[in-house]
């Protein structure tokens, strides 16, 4: 027989939202105590996926557009310069 035991599905579950909170937590500046909020939204993500429902998921940092370009950060350790 080829069928998988449950338990092999079940832990194969809790290993897809263990990692999908682990990336919203790392996302998120890895903040100390709110691991249930992350799994709470992997949990939802990842059920909501598997029954064909998912919630649409928070866009990662947009990157600027060609058009835009980035302000420059002063150098670490002060002020900018002035010439």
């Amino acid at each position: 027989m080829n069928a998988k035991p449950v338990n092999s599905t079940a832990e194969s579950l809790r290993k897809q939202i263990e990692f999908r909170a682990y990336l919203l937590w790392e996302r998120d500046g890895c903040p100390y105590s709110r691991h249930e909020e992350h799994w709470a939204q992997a949990e939802k993500e990842i059920l909501g996926e598997r029954n064909g429902k998912a919630p649409p998921r928070k866009k990662a940092k947009a990157t600027p557009s060609p058009k835009q370009s980035p302000k420059p950060s002063p150098k670490r350790g002060g002020k900018p310069k002035k010439n």
